[in-house]
């Protein structure tokens, strides 16, 4: 049959990308607990395109995902690029996937196991030259304000935020303990299932312990600092005030920065 995307386009004009997206897919990565997790993902997969081609062959990005879906681990990953880019005859590759993740956690006085969902990312781009492979994670916290504490006689406003990090690989760790050191950063974490006691225990540990956005990306920024060696990485928090009429926000990103030709990073 006639190739159509390998005839010569005479426009002169490359392509910086060209792919799929929004691909709903199910896949497996890897769980702390139970070994492996089942989730589906939204894929977006995109190659450069020479100026001589008129376009790529839509069809070579799904069948190699569809040979890697059922590992998809942060090792593999950049394998996965590299296929996607050799079947496409690229110089360049690049994929974002999003998916839930859930984490069965227990309510901290009963114990009433529930699942607590959680936003990943795994974002990266291959060449022959170089190769970049990020993670990003999404954690709702509680957070609560250390000056209306300061200022009110009695309570004080409490919110809930997202705490959004994202991090360049460089060797293997576990998305669940990167949730823990963010939900240690807040005022509290977040739960499904909370019994009276539970919620109680969670209110009063909360109130014991504002903060304001800023804080909470200074405390994620030292732990990730202390338990880790990312060679960079960001922290955003953002707040759902309350009492306002606006959302609160913060950012930081430590080390060097890398060169981000597939995303803005203060962007995720």
């Amino acid at each position: 049959m006639v190739d159509v995307q390998n005839r010569n386009d005479e426009r002169n004009i490359p392509l910086q990308k060209v792919g799929i997206k929004n691909l709903k897919y199910p896949i497996q990565v890897l769980d702390k607990v139970r070994k492996t997790q089942s989730t589906v993902a939204t894929v977006n997969m995109y190659v450069n395109l020479p100026h001589h081609y008129k376009g790529t062959h839509m069809s070579r990005f799904i069948e190699v995902f569809d040979r890697h879906r059922a590992n998809i681990l942060m090792p593999e990953f950049l394998v996965m690029l590299r296929d996607v880019r050799i079947a496409l005859e690229a110089e360049r590759s690049f994929c974002e996937l999003e998916f839930p993740y859930f984490i069965e956690k227990k309510a901290p006085v009963s114990g009433q196991p529930s699942m607590m969902e959680y936003t990943c990312r795994y974002i990266g781009e291959e060449s022959e030259q170089d190769r970049q492979f990020f993670v990003g994670i999404d954690v709702p916290v509680g957070t609560v304000c250390p000056c209306s504490k300061e200022i009110s006689a009695r309570g004080a406003h409490n919110q809930r935020g997202t705490v959004r990090v994202t991090v360049q690989y460089d060797s293997f760790f576990w998305i669940e303990d990167v949730i823990e050191t963010i939900e240690s950063a807040a005022s509290s974490g977040l739960y499904s299932l909370l019994k009276r006691e539970d919620e109680k225990f969670v209110t009063e540990h909360a109130y014991d312990n504002p903060v304001f956005v800023e804080d909470v990306v200074r405390n994620v920024c030292v732990k990730l600092e202390t338990e880790n060696e990312f060679p960079w990485f960001s922290v955003e928090a953002e707040n759902n005030e309350s009492i306002h009429n606006h959302d609160a926000f913060a950012y930081v990103e430590r080390g060097r920065r890398p060169n981000r030709t597939l995303f803005d990073a203060s962007a995720l």
